[in-house]
């Protein structure tokens, strides 16, 4: 189909019309709060390594929070994922069901704990995994063996569920939870881009025995990296902190370690940021949801394509605002792309579907229509809080 310019104007004045002109980032952080403060008082107490008191307290924001009891800050998400994956119990040669529209370092922290990636498709009402698709295969291709549940194909334990809330937006959770109980599987949340984000209530990350989030340069708030493990459990996060300081056994002075543990503690410096961050967060979501209905009011005059809108009994923080192309104009996705960015507008598409890549081609998975659906139709526009009309 060659390329439609009115579909390309229509997107690109829709989104100057809300952004303004000018060079637009995707995701860009701002820092408009105690950042240079705790940053200095950090570096004073030359405490600047894992070390410190601004991680406790770091923790301790994030757990108030999102509801959940424990919070446990390491180095990035993917670190975060790697320890909750272990700590669920996810063994070498099991599989785990990852959605196959997802950013890579989801497959990457199985692939870490010597287990194989399992794809299983996406819901269009979600983005997320799709629950009614996944029971239906699990009853087909599993079976229940001493309260585990096994791949018939392989003979390989399913270790762990890992939904993600993709875009921010919250995934079909309660059908989620009903799966993981009806089929034994552990339900592990990847919510690296959720904080801030609600189903019925609920934060996401708090639902699953583990869940994890980022504070990577790109997220809602940032710490400069960084990630952190939540856990309702006292025994999980006993052992999430242990291992993520290198089994490391408490002594005024000697060097004793009880396992093979992990270097994966934040920094006192990134966890100074991220507080700092963490007393703006409120607004930034106040913000980014303005963003969304202005973009929502642009778009409704856009025929061809819409703007997803959070799942219903959801909150979502609208991380990155979505457009998603109507079928017949799928195939004007990298045309839209090429313009809006050769104008200085940051768009992107959704990752590659992992099951595409080559590290990944030979990894089990069920039919993922409605994935690679939505990758040909997806776009991600300007998203930053700031780019909110009223914060201008």
């Amino acid at each position: 189909m060659s390329a439609n310019p009115r579909l390309n104007k229509h997107i690109v004045e829709a989104i100057r019309g809300v952004v303004g002109d000018g060079v637009i980032a995707l995701h860009a952080p701002s820092f408009e709060g105690n950042e240079s403060s705790y940053l200095q008082r950090c570096l004073d107490s030359t405490f600047v390594s894992s070390v410190g008191a601004f991680v406790g307290d770091f923790e301790k924001s994030v757990a108030e929070f999102t509801g959940a009891k424990y919070a446990i800050a390491v180095v990035n998400g993917t670190a975060a994922l790697h320890l909750a994956l272990k700590l669920a119990g996810v063994k070498a040669r099991e599989e785990v069901l990852v959605p196959a529209l997802t950013f890579v370092a989801t497959a990457n922290a199985v692939s870490y704990c010597s287990a194989t990636p399992h794809f299983v498709d996406s819901d269009e009402n979600t983005l997320g995994i799709n629950t009614t698709k996944l029971r239906e295969y699990l009853k087909e291709k599993t079976v229940q063996n001493f309260g585990c549940c096994m791949n018939k194909a392989t003979g390989n334990v399913i270790g762990a569920l890992v939904p993600m809330h993709t875009f921010g937006n919250p995934v079909d959770l309660d059908g989620l939870l009903s799966i993981s109980h009806d089929f034994n599987i552990p339900l592990v949340e990847d919510a690296a881009e959720s904080l801030g984000s609600y189903y019925e209530g609920r934060h996401t990350g708090t639902f699953g025995s583990l869940g994890v989030l980022s504070f990577n340069g790109n997220k809602i708030i940032t710490a400069g990296g960084g990630g952190m493990i939540l856990t309702n459990d006292p025994h999980l996060a006993r052992c999430a902190k242990h291992l993520s300081t290198t089994a490391k056994v408490p002594h005024k002075w000697d060097f004793l370690h009880d396992e093979i543990g992990y270097n994966y503690r934040l920094p006192n410096l990134n966890a100074a940021l991220g507080l700092a961050q963490m007393e703006q967060l409120p607004e930034k979501i106040i913000a980014k949801r303005r963003l969304f209905t202005c973009y929502k009011d642009a778009f409704s005059k856009v025929d061809g394509i819409k703007l997803f809108t959070e799942p219903r009994n959801c909150r979502s923080n609208y991380w990155l605002q979505t457009l998603l192309l109507d079928a017949e104009n799928e195939n004007q996705r990298d045309d839209i792309l090429r313009h809006t960015n050769d104008l200085g507008i940051m768009t992107r598409p959704a990752w590659q579907l992992l099951n595409k890549m080559k590290q990944y081609k030979n990894c089990p998975k069920m039919d993922l229509t409605e994935a690679e659906n939505l990758t040909r139709r997806i776009i991600n526009i300007p998203s930053s809080s700031f780019l909110d009309p009223a914060s201008r």
